[in-house]
């Protein structure tokens, strides 16, 4: 194997252990964004992780993060919740960061 295949191959899997890991700091920053929510709506125990898990889920729906800002923003909205759209979008950037440190530790 060349030198030039030998980088190829190590740009390669670097793409791939950083697209990876960017995949999961989201589905953590997506479960973390739930069970904040979930505490807003007063909901407790197997309901809140269920909650938590539909925000993961929601996040499937199309590429960004509008659709989990979305879901989250109507849910809270149907329960009669005042947040305003900075403040969801304030917890998303937060949890973000907290989601990287928890996983890059």
């Amino acid at each position: 194997m060349t030198q030039f295949d030998e980088r190829k191959n190590a740009e390669e899997a670097k793409y791939a252990h950083d697209s990876e890991l960017s995949f999961k700091i989201v589905a953590r920053r997506n479960k973390l964004l739930g069970a904040w929510a979930a505490g807003l709506m007063g909901l407790e125990g197997d309901e809140a992780e269920a909650y938590a898990k539909s925000i993961v889920m929601a996040d499937f729906e199309e590429a960004g993060d509008e659709d989990v800002y979305r879901k989250v923003k109507a849910d809270l909205d149907a329960k009669g919740i005042a947040t305003s759209e900075h403040q969801v979008r304030r917890e998303m950037e937060t949890l973000l960061e907290t989601a990287r440190q928890q996983l890059t530790a």
